[in-house]
């Protein structure tokens, strides 16, 4: 990794896997991140993957660097701890750098909740969409049908309370 992360000034994403994308989703998000460029002089993104919210934290963030160049975005894999030089380089047409935490090697299943866990451990700030009443989508388990009784989303936003992170719930403002 390129850059060293100062956690007093980064922020990372998480947020349920489908989202309802609405122009004011997309103002007051671009306005939380700004507020914490301006304001709190955050200069760090991590990002995670497997969602439509990380997907527009990433593009409003990556229209913000434009305005302000000194931002970094950094993405924070739960997959693939080696890559090879031509996947990196694809990566980073979106990232300015990429990582793979040694605390997740071996995680199994848990792989995207531990992932989540080191990007709320090393940043002061969370930007989050996080609806209380979302049901986690079914799991089928040879015949059998079941829903496991806490998000992934859930759960991070549990962990980083626990931890006294800053958060804003976007979805709480539209």
């Amino acid at each position: 990794m390129k850059y060293q992360i100062n956690k007093m000034t980064t922020c990372c994403f998480w947020g349920h896997r489908t989202i309802k994308e609405t122009e004011k989703l997309k103002t007051k998000l671009r306005e939380a991140i700004e507020y914490l460029i301006i304001t709190k002089n955050v200069d760090t993104f991590l990002f995670g993957s497997k969602s439509e919210f990380n997907h527009l934290c990433l593009h409003i963030v990556s229209e913000l660097k434009i305005k302000y160049p000194h931002i970094k975005r950094i993405y924070v894999r739960a997959e693939f701890p080696y890559i090879d030089q031509t996947y990196e380089d694809y990566l980073l047409q979106f990232y300015d750098d990429t990582y793979y935490p040694q605390s997740i090697l071996g995680a199994g299943k848990a792989v995207y909740i531990k992932r989540n866990y080191e990007m709320i451990n090393h940043s002061q700030y969370g930007i989050i969409y996080f609806n209380e009443n979302y049901t986690p989508p079914r799991k089928t388990t040879g015949k059998l049908i079941h829903r496991d009784s806490a998000s992934g989303t859930k759960i991070a936003y549990r962990y980083a309370q626990k931890q006294n992170m800053d958060i804003i719930n976007i979805y709480e403002t539209i």
